[in-house]
This record gives C-alpha cells, structure tokens and sequence, in this order.
C-alpha cells in the first residue's frame, strides 16, 4: 500500500482508542438515535408496520393488567395466610382455591383465544397487498450486501441499485425476495415485519410508507460473519420526487469529462474493479458485486457500514477487510494518483 493511499485510509477511518471517554461517547448516539426512532417497530410509518404496532400495545396493556392481578393475589395470599379466616359456615380454604384456580383457568383460556383472534385478524391485514397494481420491487440478499432491482415490462427501464430502497410515500410496494446464497430474513421495522428470503424461493412482502423518512433495515437472521453489518435503508420521498430519482436511475453513467475523471474511467475498466461490477454505459457488466453506475448517488457503502464520503470510499477500495472483516470484496494495491484518479470517476457517478 502507498503512502499517499495510508493517509486516505487515516483520514476516512480515523484511528479510535476505545476508553471509557469513548464508549460513553459511542453510546450516546445509539441511545439518540433509540429514542428518535429510527428502527423501530413502535415507530410505525407506514400501515402494515401499524397493525403490528397496534397488535403488540393491545398484547402489552392485557399482559400489564394480568401481572398486576397476579401480583396482587400474592400480596392478598401472603396477608391472608397470616389471619386465617376461621368462620364456620364460609367455604374452607381448599374450596375457595379451587373456585380461584378455576377461575383463572378460565380467564387464561379466554385471553389466549382473544389473542389467537386478534393475531389472525392482524397478520390478515398486514399480508394483504393494498392494490391490485403495486410498484414492484426485487431484493435479493446476498453475504452481506442488499441487490436491488426496480421492475418494468419494459427491459429498458428496469433499474439496478443497492442496499437503499426508494419508494413513494402512500403507494404500495410489493417487494419480491429471495437469496443468492443463504438464508436471509428482511425486516424494516417501521414499515412492515420480518420475512425470510431463502435460497432458490422466491417470496413477497408488501409495504407503504405513510410519511417521508429514511428508515433503516437489517438482515435478521444470522448469515455468516458480516451479518451484524447487513443493513439497509428505505427512503420513502413524495411520489414526485420518487419518479425524478427512477428517471435518474434509468440513465447510464455520466462520462468523465475531465482528465482525472477519464483516467479513473480507465482505472476502473483496468483493475479487478471490471470483474466484480457492472458501469451502464461501459464495458464493465459484471454481477458479482453491486452495480455503481450510481453509486455517488447513494448515502452509505458497504451495506449501511459506513457512510458514502471520499475517506470511506478510498479506503474501502483499498482495504475493505480493515471496514468490514471477512466480505469478499478483495483490496486493491493502486497507486496514489490511479486511486485518487478512480475516486474523481466514481464520485462523478450520480
């Protein structure tokens, strides 16, 4: 590795000492972005997401009330047992139990079976599609990356992205899912529940967003090393602004029109880079990893690991291990002009 490429790297990923200053300053944005909402199945912004929320306060508030009856009976038998009640014509103690015991047989039966109905009802709503026409979406998982495809009837304008999915608020979206390799689970708990992707399977899920926001999503099955940074995003924008960015998509890379910018082209049709991606509007139409013919456009790298800046972006070209240990994205030893060059291409690539 150069030098010039070592001082990229240092300045994209600083160096941390991990005291405990820095875990208290690590933990707070969690705690922030907890209380915000970000991810969360109480935070419901779209209808599916809101029948779930709904069916767990209705479940939280019974179960609320049933630990406080049976904490109070404790308290009742542990005050009782001390003066026991000696009338002659009361029921004895073992009667009185067996009618309580009875009774909350009885009571337990009851809520499960309103449960059982309420959770029918529920899964009903939150698994029919809303419309007969849905904006379709195909996802596919791989270790540990998000592929996404926007389909059309017409091939042409089909649209390839990865790890965010942009979708109209108040629209319905059928997503399409399956996995490349092994089994997944796709969950964006503000939006809708979990559901499995499976090797060879294809299944559906449908969602919609009720509000602008960008939601985070996370594989939820364990997948292998990198699963914990297995995530995405869904970005729900108003039906205008959702039609202007498909359009976008559509087209193909912008050519460089500078000398940096076209040396970086031929750095990057040079390189492994060729051998991994596909570039629409150029010679490199391999599948192996995601496509960025827009890449610059998107917010984070590497499955929502780190954010899209040109530090992140240089070093996980050069040392992807070094971010994200264990993917299968290889490093790649180019010299200090030759990376920045490929930096300027693809940071042009909106």
């Amino acid at each position: 590795m150069t030098t010039g490429t070592r001082k990229i790297l240092r300045s994209g990923c600083p160096q941390t000492s991990f005291g405990a200053k820095t875990w208290i300053a690590s933990l707070l944005p969690i705690l922030a972005t907890s209380c915000s909402g970000m991810q969360s199945a109480l935070d419901p912004a779209g209808s599916p997401a809101g029948q779930i929320a709904d069916l767990w306060w209705f479940m939280f508030a019974v179960c609320t009330v049933v630990f406080l009856l049976v904490l109070g009976s404790y308290l009742y038998g542990a005050v009782s047992a001390r003066r026991r009640d000696r009338v002659a014509d009361g029921p004895t103690p073992e009667r009185r139990m067996t009618f309580a015991v009875g009774g909350a047989v009885a009571v337990t039966v009851a809520i499960l079976f309103v449960f059982l109905v309420v959770s029918v009802l529920a899964g009903r709503q939150v698994s029919a599609v809303a419309s007969p026409h849905p904006l379709t979406i195909s996802v596919i998982g791989h270790q540990w990356w998000w592929e996404v495809h926007y389909l059309d009837q017409t091939p042409s304008q089909q649209v390839t992205s990865a790890n965010e999915i942009h979708v109209p608020v108040g629209q319905p979206v059928l997503l399409r899912l399956t996995s490349q390799d092994v089994i997944h689970s796709f969950w964006a708990p503000n939006l809708q529940g979990k559901r499995d992707l499976i090797p060879g399977h294809e299944t559906s899920l449908w969602l919609r967003a009720d509000r602008p926001g960008v939601f985070r999503g996370q594989c939820a099955e364990f997948c292998g090393h990198q699963h914990a940074h297995m995530a995405f995003l869904i970005i729900a924008e108003p039906p205008a602004q959702f039609t202007a960015w498909l359009e976008q998509q559509r087209r193909p890379a912008a050519p460089p029109t500078d000398a940096l910018g076209k040396r970086g082209q031929e750095v990057f049709l040079t390189a492994p880079c060729v051998l991994c991606h596909t570039i629409q509007g150029t010679e490199a139409f391999a599948s192996v990893g995601p496509d960025l013919t827009h890449v610059a456009s998107r917010r984070t790298l590497a499955a929502a690991t780190v954010p899209n800046t040109r530090g992140h972006l240089a070093g996980w070209i050069a040392d992807p291990q070094q971010i994200k240990p264990g993917t299968f994205m290889p490093p790649n030893s180019l010299e200090s002009r030759d990376l920045q060059a490929l930096l300027a291409y693809l940071e042009n690539l909106q």
